[in-house]
C-alpha cells in the first residue's frame, strides 16, 4: 500500500527541487509578462500575486509587465470607439491612446499592485513614461501610436529592486 505524502513532506519536496533555480537566479532580474486568462479569473490573480511575491522572498527580483487587451476591449465599447487590428497590433489613434493609457495605467496596473500588496508584497505600478524607463518610436505609421521600445532606463528598476520594491509596469512608453 503506497501512503500520500503529507503536506510537509510534499511541500519539502517541492522546495528541494526548486533549490537549484532558487541558488541560480537568486539576486536577478527576473521579468515576468502578465497577461491572458490569468489577468480575468481570481483565483489566478491572486496565486499569479503569491507567486511574484514569492519569488521576491527568496531573493529574486521579479519586474511585471503586464497586459490588459479584454479591459481595453471592454472600455473602448463602452465609450463607443471603434477598434481595428492590422496584423494583430490596434490601430492606436489619440484617442484610443487615451483609453490604453488610462485602462493600463490606471485601472489595470493598480488592481495587480494592489493584488500583490495584499500577498504580502511591496509593489508599486508604474508606467513606461515614468522616469523615462522605457523611450519607444513608432513602429509603423499605418498602426498610428504603437510603439516599439528603443532605450530602456535600468537604473530605475535597480533603485527599486534596492528598496525592495516589486514594480508593476505598464507596457506604455515615453
Amino acid at each position: 500500500m503506497t501512503v500520500a505524502p503529507t503536506t510537509a513532506a510534499l511541500k519539502a519536496q517541492v522546495l528541494a527541487e526548486a533549490l537549484p533555480y532558487i541558488r541560480r537566479f537568486h539576486g536577478k532580474t527576473i521579468v515576468v509578462k502578465y497577461g491572458g486568462n490569468a489577468m480575468t479569473e481570481p483565483a489566478l490573480q491572486k496565486s499569479f500575486a503569491h507567486d511574484v511575491v514569492l519569488l521576491k522572498l527568496v531573493g529574486m527580483n521579479p519586474v511585471v509587465v503586464h497586459g490588459g487587451g479584454p479591459q481595453i476591449n471592454d472600455f473602448l465599447k463602452r465609450l463607443d470607439i471603434q477598434s481595428e487590428f492590422r496584423n494583430g497590433k490596434r490601430v492606436t489613434d489619440a484617442a484610443t491612446m487615451e483609453v490604453v493609457e488610462m485602462v493600463l495605467s490606471g485601472l489595470v496596473n493598480k488592481q495587480i499592485v494592489q493584488a500583490i500588496n495584499a500577498q504580502g508584497g511591496k509593489a508599486v505600478g508604474i508606467s513606461g513614461k515614468d522616469a523615462n524607463l522605457m523611450v519607444c518610436t513608432q513602429t509603423d505609421p499605418d498602426l498610428g501610436l504603437v510603439g516599439t521600445p528603443v532605450k530602456m532606463n535600468p537604473d530605475f528598476l535597480r533603485s527599486l529592486a534596492a528598496a525592495e520594491i516589486i514594480p508593476v509596469i505598464a507596457p506604455i512608453g515615453a
